[in-house]
């Protein structure tokens, strides 16, 4: 795909997955602009880079050039079909793609490492992009999350390669052409998609029969082909594990041999598998094992993936958990590192669709820290469903510490609390009151 000297209009811009994009066609020689519904971090950054964001949705506030026919139109499924800007393109027959195909569509004719998996994709993917850096490999990463070490979600450093996140929400991992996979979890989640857990099943099925080489797994997802695991038998496995500083030592089991002694720089054991996960794929790839693990004791982190920092006496871990399982991950990662501290969790629900698929679970995770805060549902894409809300959830929990709060009270709230370790958990703009809080850190 020829991308230079076009023009392209992004409806979401601020989106995670569509600034990457936006970022790496700007940079590769074309004119880009587009719209988001609210200013972030992420606008701002884009705005830097010299790509114009607009807040407002009227067809009447794009400029001339950018209203010609000759405009390609890229769009997120978080846009609702009623826009204003993308019916005016619709109605006047521009080229309209989501962003998955024109992300399939540029990394085609490089040789792609595509990561799937309802959680862990991000991380996973950034723990490669670290090792192909390591390496001097000639690649380009298209991230869900911003690497702290380079203060973005696209990294650049050649073109022979491709690392992208696979998204199975709105099947969009079916528009991709991997050359190696690995899936990371196959939990029940979008099922306003879906509808149920086996309609999940058969599209990362459908999926894995799009990968031309290999797919590797994650031990515990009932798939006949390469896995890996945390102290259990698979072909690729971590053993030996223990806790030291901010991550753990321990030994990594390949095919062909095991290598002793390892220590990863980052907490919690689903990390931990990521980080196998990727090492995996990479000697999959047919890249020397060996010559990249000592990447893991180099790792920075990801923005709102287990991020820890420290404010008026108290540590803060921002993550971008949003169903009960990633944040039974997080609990479980202060449990083994923190053991002593009393915690709070500052919780902002994700879709009104995932809220009450998951009434009971989000309860029942809840429920077992010290002190529960909880910040009313950020929709998202989503129209309100009757009868699901933050509060029929904080009434379901049954705990004597337990509350709502404004957004306007966010930041006192976690000033103010008395315990040792405040998590704060959600990937609605809770981020963005998260960021504004570290800045004063």
């Amino acid at each position: 795909m020829n991308q230079k000297g076009k023009k392209y209009y992004f409806l979401g811009i601020g989106g995670i997955g569509m600034s990457a994009l936006a970022k790496y066609l700007f940079d590769t020689g074309n004119r880009v602009m587009g719209y988001d519904k609210t200013a972030s971090p992420i606008t701002s950054q884009l705005i830097d880079l010299g790509i114009s964001v607009l807040h407002d949705q009227s067809p009447d506030k794009i400029p001339q050039d950018f209203c010609q026919e000759d405009t390609q139109i890229v769009y997120t499924p978080a846009v609702p079909l009623d826009h204003p800007q993308l019916n005016f393109f619709i109605e006047q027959g521009n080229k309209i793609k989501k962003r998955a195909v024109v992300l399939g569509e540029i990394t085609k004719e490089t040789v792609v490492f595509a990561i799937a998996g309802t959680h862990g994709k991000t991380t996973t993917a950034s723990f490669l992009t670290h090792y192909f850096a390591y390496l001097n490999l000639e690649f380009t990463a298209f991230l869900g999350g911003i690497m702290i070490e380079y203060q973005s979600n696209l990294v650049q450093k050649g073109k022979k390669y491709s690392i992208v996140e696979a998204d199975e929400y709105d099947r969009s991992f079916l528009q991709l052409f991997p050359d190696y996979a690995c899936i990371t979890a196959m939990d029940a989640d979008h099922l306003d998609i879906y509808g149920d857990h086996k309609n999940i099943k058969k599209a990362f099925d459908q999926f894995s029969k799009r990968v031309k080489h290999k797919v590797l797994v994650a031990k515990d997802l009932d798939k006949e082909t390469c896995c890996y695991a945390l102290e259990d038998q698979a072909s690729y496995r971590a053993e030996a594990i223990r806790v030291e500083g901010q991550g753990y030592r321990f030994d990594l089991v390949s095919p062909t041999q095991t290598h002793k002694n390892i220590y990863l720089r980052a907490m919690g054991r689903h990390n931990l598998s990521n980080a196998i996960g990727a090492l995996a794929i990479l000697d999959m790839g047919g890249f020397p094992l060996d010559k990249v693990l000592p990447a893991l004791s180099t790792f920075k982190g990801i923005q709102r993936r287990m991020e820890v920092f420290s404010l008026e006496n108290k540590i803060v871990i921002d993550d971008y958990a949003h169903h009960p399982r990633e944040i039974d991950a997080v609990f479980k990662t202060i449990s083994e590192f923190y053991p002593d501290k009393t915690n709070m969790v500052v919780f902002q629900p994700h879709l009104f669709s995932r809220t009450k698929d998951f009434m009971g679970e989000f309860v029942d995770v809840l429920s077992r820290f010290d002190e529960i805060v909880l910040m009313d549902i950020y929709p998202a894409r989503e129209q309100p469903i009757v009868g699901v809300n933050s509060d029929v959830l904080l009434e379901l929990i049954k705990h004597n510490k337990k509350r709502k709060i404004s957004k306007e009270a966010f930041r006192s709230t976690i000033l103010n609390s008395e315990a040792d370790l405040v998590l704060v958990m959600g990937a609605g703009d809770i981020g963005n009151h998260i960021q504004k809080l570290k800045k004063t850190a």
